[in-house]
């Protein structure tokens, strides 16, 4: 008996070393455990175990011995660098990230300031290798095996990967359970929870190398009265741009699109599915507001990190001033997506969701992207010009925006700012404002950094700057930090009106900004510390700030839930663009039809309630209880929206539909 398990020792050294790296991991990064999911993660761990003793097994002592060190090397060098990566960007790296150069090496001082905070966690990811390393030859066994004890290990690691997918099956097909997130959707905050971190980087890898993409099936048929919005009677269907409603013509925001004809003609059955989607949404009507500001120049920036927790009426008086002077949109949200700050960039400036796993902006270059801002404008004959104060190439923004139709300037390419962490939103905009302001009509993207993290007065460049204007706040040092990175950007705007102003085109000017994403950077109890109250994690976490705002406008509270999706649809009515609202994910937030806000982890609100798709349940605006048939048709049109958003980027549908007309 003392022989087989030296024999086998070896195995049971990698078992008990994956097993000991899941646990440290799920301690560290998790602080609820679904229950489930750890048996899950610990049978894939056993499978995974066999396969690396079988590959060990093809090898004599040397040569064995070395290849175990690089495959626990391996696992360890995943678990702390995913550990390191979740505890800054509050998600896991993808290879698609890794592959394309990942962008966490501008951050190696925070990196290596952090990992010295954390150096006896990350010595119990390595402690297995490096326990290897020195004792390995002493008490374990390394040898090639017979092709019978190959073929035994080869057995038992499929029957233990087996055994995995009959757990994954026994948990149930419902939305984000593990059957889900392993084959038909990609979360990997819930994978990583409910299969084990090593299977959802094997599920990554695997994607990464097809091209796969969520499957879902088609959304159900335009009569359900589960619709968010009302289904259009006949008349509209004959012609989507206008119906007859008691005497009065209703217009909607569509194009001259027959997806009827083009479906019809299209032998691709991938587009044509798209289209037969695409007829079967709802468009939303034209309104009050529809054309208000046709003509004005636009001003949309995406601002680093900003959130509610930025304004203050002493500390930063511009931003208080154009929230509270503007439109005030009380349940606006901005839900992080799986690359952060791309994804939020790219979900505000197109009004689709991204697809997981990719990075879509840098996808999107090479799409055809009609409703975007610039583009739209530039048709126009407006000035589209976008301005970033960090790197050119950073997240390939080198490829998307100027693919939005803008003559694009950041740090190394024709923006001469001051190179420092973060660089300055005042001196981008004192640099740039002049390039368009005398041209009209224009229109300017901005991408902030000076909000970015890490949230200290040591090693953020702007923190320090502007520490002497928060010092006198209430609030921890982290928390002052913040506020003074948002600082910046509060100087920056007050800039930006005052040449407004001087130029005299501030009344012909509007100004829309958003957060890329809530500033994550922030420790939870320094987020519940400027809240002033212990912060819900699935939905009010993300609620935060939308400015709409132009000189001399009358404040207007809107109170219907929004997200940054429907920010796009929102602004092209508003400058009364000719654009198609059944082909973006958001709608326009001053028409009729029902919210919809969609969140990462396909829960979702709407004007009935709130849907946590983490735990299943609904919690209802009257303390109703929500029908089960209201939920699953819901949650069909959330995962509809995800599915076809994905497919839209990867087929460059808008190019497939708008050939004749670019």
């Amino acid at each position: 008996m003392r022989k087989v398990l030296k024999a086998d020792s070896l195995f049971f050294y990698f078992f008990i070393s994956l097993l000991w790296m899941e646990v440290i991991f799920r301690v560290s990064v998790m602080k609820q455990s679904y229950s489930f999911g750890i048996l899950i993660s610990c049978i894939f761990v056993l499978s995974l175990a066999f396969l690396f003793f079988f590959l060990c097994s093809f090898f004599k002592r040397k040569a064995g011995f070395f290849l175990s060190i690089f495959l626990l090397g391996l696992s360890s060098f995943i678990y702390a660098s995913q550990f390191i990566y979740f505890k800054f960007f509050r998600t896991y790296y993808s290879l698609y990230s890794v592959s394309n150069g990942g962008q966490i090496v501008e951050f190696w001082r925070d990196i290596a300031a952090f990992a010295g905070k954390h150096s006896i966690l990350l010595f119990l990811f390595f402690a297995p290798v490096l326990f290897l390393i020195v004792f390995g030859k002493k008490m374990l066994v390394f040898k090639s095996c017979s092709t019978v004890n190959k073929l035994s290990l080869a057995c038992c690691a499929l029957f233990a990967h087996g055994t995995g997918i009959a757990a994954v099956y026994a948990g149930g097909k419902a939305p984000n359970s593990a059957y889900d997130l392993y084959f038909k959707n990609s979360y990997p905050q819930l994978s990583v929870e409910r299969l084990g971190l090593l299977t959802t980087m094997r599920l990554d890898l695997q994607r990464l190398i097809t091209g796969w993409s969520p499957d879902i099936e088609l959304a159900a048929p335009r009569d359900s009265k589960y619709i968010p919005t009302p289904a259009p009677s006949d008349k509209a269907k004959e012609d989507p741009n206008e119906r007859e409603t008691s005497g009065k013509i209703v217009e909607y925001n569509t194009m001259d699109i027959d997806f009827t004809q083009l479906a019809a003609n299209e032998k691709n059955h991938q587009l044509k599915e798209m289209h037969q989607y695409f007829e079967q949404v709802q468009p939303t009507a034209k309104n009050e507001y529809t054309g208000k500001y046709k003509g004005y120049n636009l001003i949309l920036i995406t601002a680093e990190g900003f959130s509610p927790y930025a304004i203050h009426k002493g500390v930063t008086p511009t931003l208080y001033k154009l929230v509270n002077s503007g439109f005030q949109f009380t349940n606006f949200y901005n839900p992080i997506w799986g690359v952060s700050t791309s994804d939020g960039e790219y979900v505000a400036c197109t009004g689709l969701i991204p697809k997981n796993g990719v990075w879509s902006f840098k996808q999107s270059g090479k799409n055809y992207l009609p409703f975007v801002m610039g583009n739209q404008l530039q048709k126009l004959d407006y000035k589209t010009m976008a301005f970033h104060d960090h790197s050119y190439t950073y997240y390939g923004r080198n490829i998307s925006h100027p693919n939005m139709g803008y003559i694009y300037k950041a740090l190394g390419n024709g923006l001469d700012v001051k190179k420092t962490w973060p660089e300055s939103d005042l001196e981008m905009m004192e640099k740039t404002i002049p390039e368009f302001i005398h041209n009209l009509p224009f229109h300017t993207y901005y991408m902030t950094v000076s909000g970015h993290m890490q949230y200290s007065f040591t090693g953020n460049y702007i923190a320090h700057k502007n520490k002497n204007l928060v010092q006198d706040l209430p609030y921890s040092e982290q928390a002052k930090a913040y506020i003074a990175t948002q600082v910046e950007l509060d100087r920056a705007l007050k800039y930006l009106l005052d040449q407004l102003e001087e130029a005299g085109v501030a009344d012909k000017t509007l100004i829309a900004l958003s957060p890329d994403h809530y500033p994550y950077g922030l420790d939870m109890k320094t987020i519940n510390e400027l809240a002033g109250h212990t912060v819900e994690k699935n939905f009010e976490l993300f609620k935060s700030t939308f400015i709409l705002y132009t000189k001399g406008m009358k404040p207007t509270t809107v109170t219907k839930p929004i997200s940054s999706l429907d920010i796009i649809p929102t602004i092209s009515n508003l400058l009364g663009l000719e654009y198609d609202s059944r082909l973006l994910m958001g709608q326009d937030a001053f028409s009729n039809a029902s919210p919809l806000v969609i969140f990462l982890n396909k829960s979702f609100i709407t004007d009935k309630g709130k849907y946590n798709a983490v735990t299943n349940t609904f919690i209802t605006n009257n303390g109703k209880t929500a029908a089960d048939e209201y939920i699953k048709r819901m949650s069909a049109i959330v995962e509809g929206k995800f599915h076809y958003s994905a497919k839209i980027l990867e087929t460059d549908y808008y190019r497939k539909i708008f050939s004749g007309n670019q």
